[in-house]
């Protein structure tokens, strides 16, 4: 049985391909997001999400690109990498799964409220930048390197 969902994103995967995908970046993914110096953008930053699922072998992760039709796959020196860069489409990839993660949940629904928030005032871009900041205590391997982009701004 084939599950639609409402926007394009993972239009026509079945719900048990939506826990696989899941899986994969509960156990070898990131999700990431950044605050950028940005001197076109109104308070001279911007956000960038980044999720990115790694593996040894590309198949799967072209098996990824080619059945959700979204992202690249990269080469690393001994890894690839299937990328999400784009804001939107990151958004309905997240909410997609969203039911199906259980270790990435919560840094999924602060990237979510961040993709959601309406940047008007700084006071929004901060809030931002310390949902931004709270995603490095989810990462074991980014504690050690986090930014605090909050005091950035």
């Amino acid at each position: 049985m084939i599950v639609m969902i409402a926007n394009a994103v993972g239009k026509g995967c079945t719900e048990a391909e939506r826990a696989y995908i899941a899986g994969f970046l509960d156990a070898d993914g990131a999700i990431m997001a950044l605050i950028e110096k940005h001197r076109e953008k109104r308070f001279g930053f911007r956000v960038r999400i980044i999720v990115k699922i790694t593996q040894r072998d590309p198949k799967i992760l072209q098996w990824f690109e080619s059945k959700w039709r979204i992202g690249s796959v990269r080469k690393n020196r001994t890894t690839y990498d299937w990328i999400l860069r784009d804001q939107k489409v990151i958004s309905g990839f997240l909410t997609t799964i969203l039911p199906y993660l259980k270790v990435k949940k919560k840094q999924a629904e602060s990237v979510l409220k961040i993709l959601e928030t309406k940047i008007l005032l700084r006071s929004d871009l901060v809030k931002i930048a310390r949902l931004a900041d709270s995603l490095s205590r989810f990462n074991v391997r980014s504690q050690n390197r986090r930014q605090n982009f909050a005091s950035m701004i």
